[in-house]
C-alpha cells in the first residue's frame, strides 16, 4: 500500500506551494482567472480499462518560477528576447505545467507524481543540485559514470552563478522526485512513467496559452507516455517525446556504456529490460537504477506560433499501444470542446481492444478548430471498426 505518511515527511522540506489551479489573464479592463479545471480548458477522459485498479495519473497547475530563469529559456532556446519587466509582475512568474504519468507495478510511484511533482518543479533549488548529485552517485553501477547532465554547470568548483534554465530545473525536479521516493519501500518495485509539458507565454501583455501568439514550449519526457502537436496545417501531427524502450537508437546507445547487455525477449514477442522493464528511463523501480535505468528527462523545446497549432494531446500507452499518432490527432478534430476531443480518442481506443488503463489530456491551442484539410485517417479509422465487428463477443468466448 502507499505510505503517504512517508514521502509527505521526506516532502516537506523543499515544498513552497506557490502553484494555483487557475491561470492569469490580462484584460482591458485588468486580469482574469481561468480555471484549468474546467473541461473547456483542459479535457480529460480516462479508464482503468479491465485492470482491478488505475495505475494512471495526471495533473495540472500554474507555477510560479523566476523571471529571470524563464528570460534566460527563452533567449537559450528560442532565440526570444522575451522582457519579465514589460509582461507586469502579475504574470512574469507564470508558467503551466501539464503532466501525464503512467503507473506499473503499482499506484505508489504514478499517485506520488499526482501530488508532488508540480510542487517540486517549483521549489527545486541551484544550491542543492551537489547534494542532489551525491545521493545519484550513490545508487552505484549505471551512475558512477554519471557526469550531471543539464545540471553539471552547477557541479563545479566554483559553481555557475547564473540561475537555472527550465532544462536544468526540470531535471533536477525528476531527480529530485526519485529521491523523495527512495524513502519509502514502495517505489524499490513499482515505478511510472511521465511527460511534462510547461508552456510560458511570451506575449505582452500576457494572453493565456489557448489564444497566445507567441509560447515558449518545453517538454520533460521519460518513458512511454506521448506528447503531440497538432498543427493547424493539415491536422499535422508532431511528436514532442519518443518512446524509451532499451531496443530504440537513444537508449540502446545510452544502455551500451554499460558494456553487455540485460534485453529480454518474453514469451509474447516484447523486449523487456533486465526481463521486466518496458521503460529503460522512468521514476521509482529503484532496484534496477544501477542497471540504467534513469528518472533524467528527456528535454525538448520548441517555440510555438499560437495560430499555427490546434492542440496539444497527451496519452498513455493504454491509448498509443492500439492508436497511431495521426488516429490520435485526427480523432480531436471539429470537437466542440477539449473534454469532448479526449472522450472520443478514449473511446475508438477500446472499441479498437484496448484494456489497458487509459488517460488522454486535450490541450487546446489558438488554432483550435482551424484545421485546414482532410481527415486522412477516417477511412481507415473506419476499416479498422468494420475489422473488430464481433471481436469483443470472440474475446469473452
Amino acid at each position: 500500500m502507499f505510505n503517504s505518511a512517508v514521502f509527505n515527511s521526506a516532502f516537506r522540506f523543499v515544498s513552497k506551494r506557490a502553484f494555483h489551479t487557475y491561470i492569469k489573464a490580462a484584460t482591458p479592463g485588468g486580469s482574469i482567472r481561468i480555471p484549468l479545471g474546467s473541461p473547456k480548458v483542459i479535457g480529460i477522459a480516462t479508464s482503468r480499462g479491465n485492470r482491478s485498479y488505475q495505475e494512471d495519473s495526471f495533473q495540472f497547475a500554474a507555477l510560479s518560477l523566476d523571471p529571470e530563469e524563464l528570460r534566460l529559456s527563452a533567449k537559450k532556446s528560442f532565440g526570444v528576447d522575451w522582457d519579465p519587466n514589460a509582461a507586469g509582475e502579475a504574470y512574469a512568474r507564470q508558467v503551466l505545467f501539464v503532466g501525464i504519468f503512467d503507473g506499473h507495478g503499482g499506484q505508489a510511484v504514478s499517485l506520488y507524481l499526482h501530488q508532488h511533482l508540480h510542487d517540486i518543479f517549483e521549489s527545486v533549488d541551484k544550491s542543492h543540485i551537489p547534494e542532489l548529485f551525491e545521493w545519484i552517485k550513490e545508487l552505484g553501477g549505471y551512475f558512477k559514470r554519471f557526469r550531471g547532465g543539464a545540471l553539471n554547470p552547477w557541479l563545479h568548483n566554483p559553481p555557475s552563478s547564473q540561475p537555472m534554465d527550465l532544462e536544468a530545473r526540470a531535471t533536477m525536479a525528476f531527480f529530485q522526485a526519485d529521491r523523495i521516493l527512495s524513502e519509502g519501500h514502495e517505489a524499490k518495485s513499482c515505478g511510472a512513467t511521465a511527460s511534462v509539458a510547461l508552456l510560458h507565454s511570451l506575449d505582452v501583455p500576457k494572453k493565456p496559452f489557448f489564444s497566445a501568439d507567441q509560447i515558449g514550449l518545453t517538454v520533460a519526457h521519460a518513458g512511454d507516455t506521448r506528447i503531440l502537436l497538432c498543427a493547424t496545417e493539415g491536422g499535422r501531427v508532431y511528436p514532442m517525446t519518443q518512446d524509451h524502450h532499451a531496443e530504440t537508437r537513444v537508449e540502446a546507445a545510452r544502455l551500451r556504456r554499460m558494456g553487455g547487455t540485460s534485453l529480454i525477449t518474453d514469451s509474447f514477442g516484447e523486449a523487456r529490460w533486465m526481463g521486466a522493464l518496458a521503460n529503460t528511463r522512468g521514476l521509482g523501480d529503484l532496484k534496477f537504477k544501477q542497471f540504467g535505468v534513469t528518472a533524467e528527462p528527456e528535454i525538448r523545446s520548441k517555440l510555438l506560433r499560437g495560430a499555427d497549432w490546434a492542440y496539444m494531446i497527451f496519452v498513455t500507452d493504454g491509448i498509443s499501444s492500439v492508436l497511431s499518432d495521426a488516429e490520435i490527432s485526427d480523432l480531436a478534430r471539429d470537437s466542440p470542446d477539449p473534454k469532448t476531443a479526449g472522450d472520443k480518442i478514449l473511446a475508438f481506443a477500446e472499441e479498437m481492444g484496448s484494456e489497458d488503463n487509459a488517460t488522454v489530456i486535450v490541450l487546446p491551442l489558438p488554432g483550435w478548430g482551424k484545421i485546414r484539410g482532410p481527415d486522412r485517417t477516417k477511412e481507415l479509422r473506419e476499416y479498422r471498426r468494420q475489422q473488430m465487428v464481433g471481436s469483443e463477443r470472440q474475446r469473452r468466448m
